[in-house]
């Protein structure tokens, strides 16, 4: 059975991954900011002795990073796939009016905070491991076509980058990271009217992580959820 850690774990594709690797027979380490209140999973432990730890993780706060590496280092647990799906979106913004702090709040949370955590976690990574950044088609500079999101879009741009450099920077271990868009998916933050139900997502992503292999003409890839290359 493989290690995976899912951040964002508590609800939404987070959660979905959860219970779907429980449901195969891998193990887990679920993070969110409030484990204690994670209800779901937490349910989910009862169920699957021995195959979910939940620990805190705020992935903007480096303090927060740091303590889950002390928590890993505890578990002494060697992670097999790293999947980094917290993320943040704030809806409505308006030309003129974008904030700095939602600026400031989803790229600490939407790219600093999978590239640190990655960075921080790597020696419990495997050798020949896998490190996914959940990223979106609102990142691809070359389909924007309006204005919306845009805290929300330019963060997920600076993610595939982010996932870029990660590549590189793991390549010698062959660690295949891939930047991977779920679709547009019916979430709190993808809305009611999005194309995808939750698990239909989750199970195709699934199918392309199990698929992907270290390639050192690929590193760092962005791809849909069917697989195939999304346009950066």
């Amino acid at each position: 059975m493989a290690q995976y850690l899912v951040t964002g774990a508590n609800r939404g594709l987070g959660l979905e991954y959860v219970r779907q690797l429980l449901a195969r027979g891998d193990r887990v380490i679920a993070c969110c900011r409030h484990a204690a209140r994670a209800s779901e999973l937490n349910r989910f432990s009862g169920a699957f002795p021995g195959h979910l730890k939940v620990l805190p993780l705020d992935v903007a706060e480096p303090r927060s990073i740091a303590e889950l590496v002390r928590e890993t280092d505890m578990l002494d647990v060697r992670i097999d796939t790293l999947i980094n799906n917290a993320g943040v979106l704030t809806p409505g913004e308006q030309f003129g009016a974008v904030e700095s702090a939602s600026l400031a709040q989803a790229f600490a949370t939407n790219a600093a905070g999978p590239f640190l955590l990655t960075q921080a976690l790597a020696p419990r990574l495997a050798d020949g491991g896998k490190v996914i950044a959940i990223s979106s088609g609102l990142g691809s500079i070359a389909r924007a076509s309006q204005f919306a999101t845009p805290s929300y879009n330019i963060s997920k741009a600076g993610l595939n980058m982010a996932v870029r450099m990660l590549g590189f920077a793991l390549a010698a271990r062959r660690i295949a990271v891939l930047a991977l868009s779920p679709g547009w998916v019916k979430t709190d933050m993808g809305g009611a009217g999005a194309e995808l139900e939750v698990e239909q997502s989750v199970a195709n992503m699934l199918k392309v992580i199990d698929d992907l292999q270290f390639d050192e003409n690929h590193i760092g890839q962005f791809l849909g959820n069917s697989g195939k290359p999304v346009p950066w």
